[in-house]
């Protein structure tokens, strides 16, 4: 009876340990959860959409030389990459890596490998992953050097060889992104220039057009310039200059744009396309009555050109740009006349006179203005009386101006004082060295000289800019023409890369600058 008793006892205190099945012992509910706990799936998490690589295969793009692959190291959404040919980026394929169910563009489904887009302008790739996610990537990607490219096809190939005579041809613009393109245009083109036409192996033109039609973005016209630029290695002085133009109180200042030319499918360089200085109602406005004169020198007049002497100095001549005269009209008389007041004026004993003195004659913020824009860069032309404009309208009194001419400004000089960033050098122009015995000229050109002292740092930053946009135009025109590193006449110092020849130019410039602030406090 005893061993009865104990087994049970064992059999209970085993069933009340779990001993067997566990899911025996649990109530009819809990066994449900259990179950329903073990069958419910695991969710795996969707991964985000991505783009990790993008690239351009030659063996899809006839146009490329080779594989190339774009790099977003800088930013993960954006991939960058530079064609370094001149070739078409309009019909391009890109092959890509992606993370996620679909990739578009502006909604239309790509396939990497295959699908054709035109990379002219930047394009944004959107991948997108089976829960609706969606991430973007932009593809920027640079055509040659990023700058607009202007084609020169002349007639049977003929050469652009004399600055008398005009050749025939078409001109054709790829603008690019930033730029409206011009279809191929009648047009006719000559060389242009003094020393840059005859010295250097990179010549500047003059183009003109049937029509006149929007260039480059600069207001319509006929004529367009070719400035090449050769002697001035950063390509900037020119553009630079203009930019201290726009700041002024002169009237008019030319608009440029750097471009890449092309001359009967040959790569001549990066140019710098400017506006001409002429009468037009888009640059130099005369009205049909004004008149257009250039300090000018003997040696430089062309056989037509009209022109009387200086009246007081005789130390140069002013040659009448515009209106086309005779000699001994009553235009050429009228301007002859008030040149030679003028003159006559400011070397006359009254000349500080507000009535009978030389301020009865000139616009005073005119000649401050292009007195001290000269001065500060240093502008070897402006004491050497060439590229030196002046216009008048009848009735009204003589203007500075406009600016022209400053490859050999900021110190690119060799055979004068013109190099160094310290000297005043335009003060000893004749008419200025006289306006500077006024106290009351002193005192404008101080207080005016503050003025683009203050804007110091908007001139540099510009320096930066457009050296920053001609990163790769630098590196094509100096593969074309090899003056980087190497002796260019006039060129005073000689610097083994662009960034050097830019710091150079801004190191001169912000000397320059800390020279004339004291040099005008002694005056």
């Amino acid at each position: 009876m005893r061993q009865i008793t104990l087994l049970v006892t064992f059999l209970f205190l085993l069933s009340a340990c779990g001993g067997g099945s566990s899911s025996a012992n649990l109530p009819v509910e809990g066994l449900e959860l259990e179950q329903e706990q073990e069958q419910e799936p695991v969710a795996i998490p969707v991964a985000a959409p991505s783009i990790s690589q993008i690239s351009f295969s030659a063996a899809n793009n006839s146009g490329l030389p080779a594989d190339m692959m774009l790099d977003n190291a800088e930013t993960n959404a954006v991939f960058t990459g530079r064609v370094e040919v001149n070739t078409p980026v309009s019909g391009l394929v890109a092959s890509y890596e992606f993370t996620g169910s679909s990739v578009t563009i502006d909604g239309l489904v790509q396939e990497s490998g295959t699908s054709v887009n035109d990379f002219t302008d930047v394009i944004v790739y959107t991948v997108a992953n089976s829960e609706g996610a969606t991430e973007s990537y932009s593809v920027n990607l640079t055509k040659f050097t990023g700058l607009p490219i202007i084609y020169l096809e002349t007639n049977n190939t003929a050469p652009i060889d004399s600055k008398d005579d005009y050749v025939t041809g078409d001109v054709l613009i790829d603008g690019g992104r930033s730029f409206i393109d011009l279809p191929a245009t009648e047009m006719k083109i000559r060389g242009r220039g003094n020393s840059t036409w005859f010295l250097h192996p990179k010549k500047p033109f003059q183009m003109k057009l049937e029509d006149k039609t929007e260039f480059l973005g600069m207001p319509r016209d006929k004529k367009w310039l070719f400035l090449a630029e050769y002697s001035d290695k950063t390509l900037l002085r020119n553009k630079i200059t203009f930019e201290m133009g726009y700041l002024s109180h002169l009237d008019w200042t030319p608009q440029g744009r750097f471009a890449e030319v092309y001359i009967n499918d040959r790569y001549n360089g990066t140019y710098n396309i400017t506006q001409k200085v002429e009468e037009s109602d888009n640059r130099v406005a005369l009205g049909g009555s004004g008149y257009l004169l250039e300090l000018d020198q003997l040696e430089r007049l062309d056989a037509d050109d009209v022109y009387f002497d200086s009246v007081i100095t005789e130390r140069f001549l002013i040659n009448i740009k515009e209106p086309s005269l005779a000699v001994g009209s009553a235009e050429y008389t009228y301007i002859k006349d008030l040149l030679g007041d003028f003159e006559t004026a400011l070397y006359g004993p009254s000349y500080r006179s507000a009535t009978i003195g030389y301020a009865k004659y000139i616009d005073l913020d005119s000649f401050v203005d292009w007195y001290l824009i000269n001065e500060i860069t240093k502008n070897q032309d402006s004491q050497s009386w060439s590229s030196m404009f002046v216009n008048v309208m009848p009735g009204e009194k003589i203007k500075m101006g406009p600016l022209w001419d400053f490859d050999l400004s900021f110190g690119n000089v060799d055979y004068s004082d013109a190099q160094y960033s310290s000297g005043f050098w335009v003060r000893y122009h004749p008419w200025f060295e006289r306006l500077f015995q006024d106290p009351a000229f002193v005192e404008k050109v101080k207080t005016r000289f503050a003025y683009f002292k203050q804007n110091q740092d908007f001139i540099l930053g510009k320096i930066d800019g457009y050296a920053d946009q001609l990163t790769w135009a630098q590196q094509e025109n100096d593969n074309e023409w090899q003056t980087i590193g190497l002796a260019v006449w006039p060129n005073p110092v000689v610097f083994d890369t662009y960034q050097e020849e830019v710091d150079h130019l801004k190191s001169w410039y912000t000397s320059r600058m800390e020279w004339l602030e004291l040099a005008f406090t002694e005056l």
